[in-house]
């Protein structure tokens, strides 16, 4: 049961790396900004206030569908994290100056 789930638990933990979180900042401020003009614009040309709007939330929306999903895109250079020196990987416990705690 675990392989079915573990591809499953990786899509939704939503790991991406620091590169993937400036690739998600400049494009949430970027589609954000640019959704927003437009909805401006178009509002101000029509004279419409709902207009405008209904194209902000579309922008909101669009941006959110983007950004908020951990795509693969987003961890394309993952971090490899070391162990500390003399550390057991999978160890239970914390050593703290040879004292064991938790």
């Amino acid at each position: 049961m675990d392989d079915l789930l573990a591809p499953l638990q990786d899509v939704f933990e939503g790991q991406i790396d620091f590169h993937g979180q400036r690739i998600a900042e400049i494009l949430y401020t970027t589609l954000l900004v640019l959704s927003g003009a437009v909805a401006f614009v178009v509002g101000y040309l029509y004279e419409d206030i709902f207009l405008t709007l209904w194209i902000g939330l579309a922008g909101t929306a669009l941006t959110a569908l983007v950004v908020i999903p951990p795509w693969p895109i987003f961890n394309k250079h993952p971090e490899k994290w070391f162990a500390p020196a003399g550390a057991k990987v999978g160890g239970t416990g914390i050593v703290v100056d040879g004292v064991k705690i938790g």
